[in-house]
């Protein structure tokens, strides 16, 4: 039986990011076990072919949601990376931290010292943006970030007509203004997808004290008594059992993570009872409290033939595709997500709850379904929903997929949220900027005006955005539905800790990738037991006129 002071499981951008930070001082060994394979796909290297590597079972798990009651039964789609740098590796490139405010937020919900002048110097820490940094900005870290281009002229219309609207600019939306309109940050180096595995892991495999296993399905936490002491993996086939001499850290993400918890006896006794789970501690909010961000596509007839469609077509692809294999650059190097907002839905809300990513295509993220023409549309969805939903078990077998149902647009304030995104959008598009290029609504359509017929374009057309997360929370001594501490070590256990985007109390505004990364980085120093960075005193925007206005 082999033995390693540290296992992490799962290989995605928090467990990347700890591969290297636990490995860096050659002091400790590292063993890292991943599903999934490798990265080297060039579907998953070319930013531009995102929604290839998502729509792939070799690279994603494939879960989907059970049938969401408010939203007719539908099954949503959550693509979750299975491959190397987890679902940075298929995910849409976009960097964008959160606003401030969330991580005040998290700290009054029980997160003591992940407020946001102790998270940002972890941001600082992992980011080397392309135009350098600044005191919110990284410019020696290994994520590397950039800007588009905004070579298609669209990409400014869309700022120029927000302006027009009455919301106001920002040069940063990662800086100390996250409110307006600028443009959007993505992980892209050199023209490449700059996932966790490119920045952080493939690196620290080049040493000896780290070692990566793949094809490797963690099966459960092997204890003695309630000290995790290692972990069970089947590859190939056979059962292997590892042990850890210090630390076993889950980063299997927000769905992987409580299922593998359950499956090794920690979580709510009654569930583990009823699939014969020998219980090891009984923590009812492991799987609970699970939370997203939903989407739907606002879609506008483009007058010019300016838009991506002309790039559609199988020879312009082979082109785009040519070119970056050469060069690294062209259409092929961007995540064409490069201007974004982000707005309050109403006067009385103190920081942006509703979110914008522009594209100058009029298409569905996962690439199946597009225009049949020339088109352009804005990603948008509120950001702070208040339905919560859940992770449960099918079955003891760990080869089986768990119950994942989220409870879409459970709560009345989702529904009155996403009127508001509808409205507010359609008036962005009928501003003088887009007079030049704007043809006639494609979806909703300009028909839809009530708020009973916004209602049924929402519960047809909305769409996960893909920001599962919140399943093994971060909370206080007295709040009975955390799943972990302060310092991310799981409650009424030892040796083990959860380190990814499950352990996030409530959802950032914005994707995640980004602080799930500085997850990642602040927690290396709690399980290393090194001095935390010293908070930031940056300062950060609040609206001053938020309490009666919404722009």
């Amino acid at each position: 039986m082999q033995e390693f002071d540290y296992i992490i499981v799962g290989a995605g951008s928090a467990g990347c990011v700890l591969a290297d930070r636990l490995s860096e001082d050659g002091r400790n060994t590292v063993l890292v076990l991943e599903f999934g394979g490798s990265d080297k796909s060039v579907f998953i290297q070319m930013p531009s072919a995102l929604s290839i590597p998502m729509n792939k079972a070799k690279y994603n798990w494939q879960y989907e949601t059970e049938p969401e009651p408010h939203l007719g039964g539908r099954h949503m789609h959550i693509p979750r990376g299975k491959v190397l740098g987890g679902s940075s590796s298929i995910n849409g490139l976009v960097y964008i931290r959160g606003n401030p405010m969330d991580f005040e937020r998290w700290e009054a919900e029980g997160a003591r010292g992940w407020g946001y002048a102790q998270v940002l110097p972890y941001f600082r820490r992992a980011e080397t943006r392309d135009e350098g940094g600044d005191s919110y900005r990284g410019a020696e870290g290994a994520l590397h970030t950039r800007y588009g281009r905004l070579k298609n002229p669209l990409y400014t219309a869309f700022l120029d007509a927000a302006k027009q609207a009455g919301y106001p600019l920002t040069e940063d939306v990662n800086g100390p203004q996250q409110e307006g309109f600028g443009r959007m940050d993505m992980t892209v180096h050199r023209g490449r997808r700059w996932s966790a595995a490119n920045a952080y892991l493939k690196p620290a495999m080049a040493r000896p004290n780290l070692s990566v296993e793949t094809h490797a399905l963690a099966t459960r936490v092997l204890w003695k008594g309630k000290r995790a002491v290692g972990i069970a993996y089947r590859q190939g086939g056979t059962e292997h059992q590892v042990t850890a001499r210090r630390e076993v850290i889950l980063s299997g993400g927000p769905i992987n993570s409580p299922q593998l918890l359950k499956l090794s006896g920690v979580g709510p006794a009654a569930e583990l009872r009823s699939h014969g789970i020998d219980i090891v501690h009984d923590l009812p909010g492991v799987g609970e409290n699970l939370q997203d961000h939903l989407e739907f596509y606002f879609q506008m007839e483009c007058t010019q033939p300016i838009t991506l469609y002309s790039s559609m077509n199988p020879l312009a692809k082979l082109a785009i595709g040519a070119r970056w294999l050469l060069r690294k650059d062209g259409l092929g190097a961007t995540n064409h997500f490069e201007s974004c907002g982000f707005i309050r839905s109403r006067a009385g809300i103190p920081y942006p709850d509703i979110q914008f990513h522009f594209l100058p295509l009029a298409v569905t993220y996962d690439g199946r379904s597009m225009a049949d023409g020339h088109g352009f549309q804005a990603h948008v969805g509120p950001m702070r929903s208040k339905s919560r939903g859940y992770v449960r078990l099918a079955s003891p077998d760990p080869r089986d997929k768990p119950v994942i149902r989220f409870n879409y647009m459970s709560h009345p304030d989702d529904w009155e949220e996403m009127r508001a995104c509808v409205r507010l959008t359609r008036e962005i598009f009928a501003e003088p900027a887009f007079a030049p290029f704007a043809g006639r609504e494609i979806q909703p359509g300009a028909e839809v005006v009530t708020d009973e017929q916004i209602d049924a374009f929402v519960r047809d057309k909305v769409e996960s955005a893909y920001h599962p997360s919140c399943t093994c929370k971060i909370g206080s001594d007295t709040d009975p539905m955390a799943v972990v501490d302060v310092e991310l070590r799981v409650r009424g256990v030892t040796g083990l800790r959860v380190v990814d985007s499950s352990v996030m109390p409530s959802l950032t505004t914005g994707n995640l990738n980004a602080p799930t990364i500085m997850i990642g980085e602040k927690a290396a120093d709690h399980i290393l037991g090194r001095p935390l960075a010293s908070a930031s005193n940056a300062p950060f925007y609040v609206a001053p006129n938020w309490k009666t206005a919404q722009r």
